[in-house]
């Protein structure tokens, strides 16, 4: 059987449709970005293809969430440091392809180190001039993490709102460290004033356009990745333990290698979204860590609906748009809005934008007619 059909059997209906109109949209964006004159009415500006990669960055971190909160039950309020140490990985790398055109001329020590009155690179900087190094890392640190946090936490039994809370409490501890001088990341300004990446200039509109299409390349690959895991043996077991975790272990299954192995592979996801995040934005500082953040990433995912993975990404793009829209128009409001649309959802659409529409979907499908024998009149429905 050839890749392709296997492929495709893994992908329902809405995953299709959903992998198109990303595909569509994409191609649409960077042609109209590249081919069209600025005086258009269908140009799309550079600046809205860098807002509308970081809206994709954060529909891999939201799927990325629902992977591990939708089919494994383990509601993490910790996501977003995750996204922030890929973030400060590729961070690092642009920072050392800086070299002497800082504001001190040093080419070796970033301009935030010689202000410090740093004498040499602290170890942990070292490899992060190399990009394969640097992608390396963008996966390792996030996963590294997320499997000695996962290996304590799910051998204790750790569970519900105590687990919630101490992914929680790791992303706020990482944000105190973060903002500390003598750590070597920047403190509370971060690292930023990139230049160069694989020698192009960040700020180019090719670059601009070559960074967005490898977000929305990312976020389908993600897609995929994660749709493999949970059609296969391995998801299935996943959705007994979020339904029944104590039947699952009772059934012999080690749940939580299952638990560690989802909760590793959604921080590499997560990762790879901030490092694709930081060169769109231009900066990676404390803030990242802010639980807010990571409160905000489930808002994503309960919008869009929960166990979808589809809705998970819509959900972080619509929210996101809206946030954009909304801190312009009336900036003084939005974390209520943002509160009120959580509260609206949970009462009215707990399955989220794409499981409600799903549901109504097989509502109004017919239902399965049933073999009539020989003879038999047949039976309706109100029968």
């Amino acid at each position: 059987m050839s890749r392709r059909p296997i492929l495709l059997s893994l992908l329902d209906g809405k995953g299709r449709i959903f992998l198109a109109v990303l595909a569509v949209a994409t191609a649409a964006i960077v042609l109209s970005n590249l081919a069209l004159p600025e005086t258009s009415a269908l140009h799309v500006p550079t600046y809205a293809v860098s807002l509308m990669g970081k809206y994709l960055c954060y529909g891999l971190l939201a799927l990325a969430l629902d992977l591990v909160w939708g089919y494994c039950g383990i509601l993490s309020l910790g996501h977003g440091a995750f996204f922030a140490l890929g973030g400060y990985a590729m961070g690092m790398y642009l920072m050392r392809q800086i070299g002497a055109r800082g504001v001190y001329a040093n080419p070796v020590l970033p301009d935030f180190m010689v202000f410090l009155n740093w004498q040499e690179l602290p170890w942990y900087w070292w490899g992060f001039s190399s990009f394969p190094f640097a992608l390396l890392m963008v996966v390792v640190v996030p996963g590294l993490l997320a499997f000695l946090f996962g290996w304590l936490a799910f051998r204790s039994r750790v569970t519900g709102v105590y687990l919630s809370i101490i992914t929680q409490a790791m992303t706020f501890a990482l944000m105190l460290a973060f903002f500390r001088n003598d750590m070597g990341f920047g403190g509370n300004n971060g690292l930023t004033d990139f230049k160069d990446l694989l020698g192009f200039n960040v700020q180019a509109q090719g670059m601009r356009v070559t960074l967005f299409a490898l977000s929305a390349a990312a976020l389908a690959v993600g897609y995929l990745v994660a749709r493999v895991m949970v059609t296969s043996t391995y998801g299935k077991v996943l959705v007994a333990i979020r339904d029944a975790e104590s039947r699952a272990r009772f059934l012999g299954y080690r749940v939580e290698r299952y638990k560690l192995v989802a909760f590793t592979v959604s921080a590499m996801m997560a990762g790879i979204a901030g490092a694709l995040y930081v060169p769109q934005v231009g900066i990676i500082n404390p803030s990242e860590f802010a639980p807010a953040n990571s409160i905000e990433a489930v808002i994503w995912v309960a919008v869009g609906g929960r166990g979808t993975l589809v809705g998970a990404a819509l959900g972080a793009v619509v929210v996101s748009f809206a946030k954009t829209w909304l801190t312009g128009a009336l900036p003084e409001i939005w974390l209520f809005a943002l509160g009120a649309l959580f509260v609206v959802v949970t009462l009215y659409l707990p399955k989220g934008i794409v499981g409600t529409l799903e549901g109504r979907l097989m509502r109004r499908k017919p239902a399965p007619t049933q073999p009539q024998a020989d003879g038999a009149l047949p039976q309706t429905a109100a029968e």
